[in-house]
């Protein structure tokens, strides 16, 4: 006898009467935004420094997040540290919390990688030019279906866009140098 298991999607489209799925779930528009920052060292050298890569409508479904890099910390040891979190977009907004999120502010630090170090074999202390997949770093799988608003823990879509970005965790980096890193992020809109 055979035991089968169903999708949180496919469980739902045979309910009776069949459910509605999020659009950014099933048959959403998929897009993508890449860009690059060139980071000089003085980008690297404080605890706090932030490297905005890319900005997402809040209520975007992130599927993929993809880092190209050249060598920006040349030493092991030491290491430079980092998190890729969510920043707040242009537009300052309050949340139904009472929270006021200003213009660039921090939302959630390291929403989806924590504490990457540059002597990881593909991040920072060596030239990445095939991709690091960082999606789920933090992300737990099962939240493929969240909302970017919700990857960052708000209590409701603040109908912003959000941008996703890199903060120094621990500047102690022995050898920082001049480089470029690259942020592929894909994700689904309705």
């Amino acid at each position: 006898m055979t035991t089968d298991a169903k999708a949180v999607g496919v469980t739902s489209l045979d309910a009776s009467p069949r459910a509605l799925l999020e659009v950014g779930s099933y048959g959403g528009k998929v897009r993508q935004v890449a860009d690059t920052v060139a980071l000089v060292t003085a980008n690297t050298a404080t605890d706090g420094d932030t490297w905005y890569m890319c900005e997402v409508p809040s209520n975007a479904k992130i599927r993929k997040i993809t880092l190209y890099n050249d060598v920006i910390d040349a030493h092991a040891t030491p290491t430079l540290d980092c998190n890729l979190g969510i920043y707040n977009g242009g537009t300052k907004f309050t949340s139904s919390a009472g929270t006021t999120y200003a213009a660039d502010g921090i939302i959630d630090e390291d929403a989806y990688a924590t504490a990457i170090e540059s002597s990881t074999s593909a991040f920072l202390g060596v030239a990445n030019l095939t991709g690091l997949d960082l999606t789920y770093e933090v992300k737990n799988i099962n939240a493929v279906a969240n909302y970017v608003w919700e990857d960052a823990g708000l209590p409701e879509d603040p109908r912003v866009p959000l941008r996703i970005a890199f903060t120094v965790a621990t500047n102690v980096a022995a050898t920082h140098q001049d480089g470029d890193i690259t942020l592929v992020v894909d994700y689904t809109v309705e």
